[in-house]
């Protein structure tokens, strides 16, 4: 299912500063099990971790790991929860944080930071993040210059999904800039005479956050990365020209009845589809073009395709916006996870600078369905060609690559007014109202 677990099994928590300094010392389930992290931790060789990762990810994170508590003596803990995002601050306050946590959001962890609970980074975890990632991906785990963590799993996202025999048979071609992929699709429309796109914004309590990848792929490509930087910080706000234009450039396809929703119906079924739901309409071929994260490969299997440039399903990364614009390297968003502790006992700063190595990244990625950013990562061990060629994307010192928005901004914004906004956009709602009602919930200074 690849490394988006999180945020696609999660329901996200609107959560931001002001939300965690409200969030009391309850507690939650399974508090208790951290002791005080005020203290530095007891030094018991259990460690424990607290992430979103689920269900057979969860016992792939645990395998994958197992080498390494046989050879430490340390024995990790692993707690998955759906509301991670509001657990942690609880925890944190309550006294009963975990050793470790997998933080999905880059400004989560920050929030958390700023708050005082977390360690800074050992010296070994700093030289691996050194030798491992890249600048970029040092400082999503960095708050106010001091590093806090290690990021652990990665994902390439704006892939568009679709059959090559389909393509093959009508005599189509991978577009090369933005107007070709708006070409492509009125020309499958006008062959078909049926929708050519299938979306799926529907996941829980997180339901939108398909909808956010879109305008992401759209202002780094449309206008570059000194908005997409400026956006995040809200320096760009969200009603500024150049995000309201990657709106109506993502309404050209999502807000036309022409176009959306190949194998569910109207516009009106892109809130109300589960954001799997098309990988199956896709394999029936029902569907011809789909765009979503490398982690969709997994769902494609599932659904009994196979992914390969000659097989049922594979995919193209999002042109740029204009051909050209990328002659150089890809420009892509993607996401990950961050690794930071609320203890710094020995055993503790053993499992994160474990996590933090291209052994551990060769070991997981090895188990298939993931990737990683680890530059020591060998990415033959990838389980898929579409993984593989993220992985290349990934280490290419070409690739222009910026870390999700929504996952930088505060939680009140990323997970909470711009996941609202995409539904009530796409579901009718003019876009300045959107975009206002987007930007109301950045916290005050």
């Amino acid at each position: 299912m690849g490394m988006a677990q999180r945020r696609l099994l999660a329901p996200l928590a609107v959560i931001g500063v002001a939300g965690i300094a409200l969030a009391g010392c309850s507690g939650g389930p399974g508090a208790g099990n951290g002791g005080d992290n005020n203290s530095g931790g007891a030094d018991d060789n259990v460690v424990t971790v607290y992430g979103t990762i689920a269900d057979t990810e969860a016992e792939l994170l645990e395998q994958s790991w197992a080498d390494f508590e046989e050879s430490s003596g340390i024995d990790i803990e692993y707690e998955s929860s759906k509301e991670f995002e509001a657990q942690i601050a609880v925890r944190a306050q309550g006294g009963s944080a975990p050793d470790i946590a997998i933080f999905p959001q880059p400004g989560l962890m920050a929030d958390i930071a700023n708050l005082g609970y977390l360690k800074e980074a050992p010296d070994a975890v700093k030289a691996n993040v050194e030798s491992g990632w890249s600048e970029d991906w040092a400082n999503y785990a960095t708050v106010d210059g001091t590093l806090y963590g290690a990021p652990l799993m990665a994902s390439v996202k704006g892939w568009i999904w679709y059959s090559p025999s389909f393509f093959a048979d009508n005599g189509y071609e991978v577009p090369t800039d933005w107007q070709g992929l708006l070409d492509l699709t009125a020309q499958i429309q006008a062959d078909t005479d049926q929708p050519p796109w299938c979306i799926g914004f529907g996941s829980d309590a997180a339901t939108g956050w398909p909808g956010t990848d879109w305008i992401e792929d759209l202002v780094l490509r449309q206008s570059g990365t000194d908005v997409y930087d400026a956006w995040i910080a809200n320096e760009t706000p969200f009603t500024d020209p150049a995000i309201k234009s990657a709106f109506d450039e993502f309404g050209k396809i999502a807000l036309n009845p022409d176009y959306v929703n190949a194998g569910f119906g109207g516009t009106d079924t892109i809130v109300t589809t589960p954001f799997g739901d098309p990988a199956q309409a896709l394999v029936d071929g029902d569907c011809a073009l789909h765009h979503q994260a490398s982690f969709y490969d997994g769902f494609v299997s599932d659904a009994g395709g196979e992914v390969a440039e000659d097989g049922d399903i594979w995919a193209f990364l999002m042109p740029p916006f204009e051909a050209g614009g990328a002659s150089d390297g890809a420009v892509v968003t993607g996401g990950g996870e961050i690794v930071a502790a609320f203890d710094d006992s020995e055993s503790t700063q053993k499992v994160q600078e474990y996590l933090s190595s291209p052994e551990w990244a060769n070991s997981r990625v090895g188990l298939g369905g993931v990737i990683s950013a680890n530059k020591g990562l060998d990415a033959s061990k990838a389980s898929s060609n579409i993984l593989k060629a993220a992985i290349e994307i990934l280490q290419a010192d070409t690739t222009t690559f910026r870390f999700d928005a929504s996952d930088l901004m505060p939680g009140a914004v990323g997970s909470g007014t711009f996941f609202k906004g995409m539904v009530d956009w796409v579901n009718g709602s003019d876009t300045d109202s959107v975009l206002q009602q987007i930007e109301s919930g950045w916290p005050s200074e």
